[in-house]
């Protein structure tokens, strides 16, 4: 039995379904909303690259070591994204959160609170994780915040860790939350899910 067991997640009409092939047509769009792969610090795969990047986010679910989701409207049943429990490690019950991307239009609205309390949730609540973590690039600025606005720690920076698109190589920044810091986070995201939010111009 996997550690990571098949599941679909859904709250406030965001839905995280197991990510298949029938999602290619759907992801491809969502990719192209903001032409994602052309941001350096992202692996967000270019139109012609998305059935295999569905196949190898497969194959890393078989291997054990990657459970990938389309973040779907839950009404409609678009693909707005994607996002992965990954580097699962069962003996030690700790898991990471990442391969994660939205559509341009889904950028600065509830979608990406809402996954993170949705798999952080899964994690802690269903799996008994003892911590969650995150890694991004060291240039990623708008992703570090992000993690760090949910609460997480900054544990430390991994130099010459990992290779861009681009070919150069990164240092990534590491992140994690532990299951007793998950309570207030929890409350923390709620809070911020529930109030009002400025009108869109």
């Amino acid at each position: 039995m996997a550690f990571v067991e098949p599941v679909t997640l859904s709250a406030r009409g965001i839905s995280l379904m197991p990510l298949s092939l029938s999602h290619e047509e759907g992801l491809r769009a969502a990719a192209t909303d903001g032409e994602l792969w052309k941001i350096r610090v992202t692996s967000v795969p270019e139109p012609h690259e998305t059935r295999g990047y569905i196949e190898t986010a497969l194959q890393m679910r078989e291997a054990g070591n990657r459970f990938a989701f389309a973040v779907t409207d839950e009404a409609t049943g678009t693909v707005l994204g994607s996002t992965s429990f990954h580097d699962i490690l069962p003996a030690v019950k700790r898991v990471e959160i990442g391969y994660t991307w939205y559509a341009g239009r889904c950028q600065r609205t509830h979608v990406n609170t809402t996954c993170k309390l949705l798999m952080m949730s899964h994690a802690f609540d269903t799996l008994g994780c003892n911590v969650v973590g995150w890694r991004t690039d060291n240039f990623n600025h708008a992703s570090q915040r992000a993690i760090e606005r949910l609460g997480a720690r900054k544990d430390g920076v991994i130099r010459g860790h990992a290779l861009r698109r681009d070919g150069t190589i990164r240092d990534t920044v590491m992140y994690s939350l532990r299951s007793g810091e998950w309570p207030e986070v929890k409350a923390q995201l709620l809070y911020l899910l529930d109030k009002p939010r400025p009108a869109q111009e």
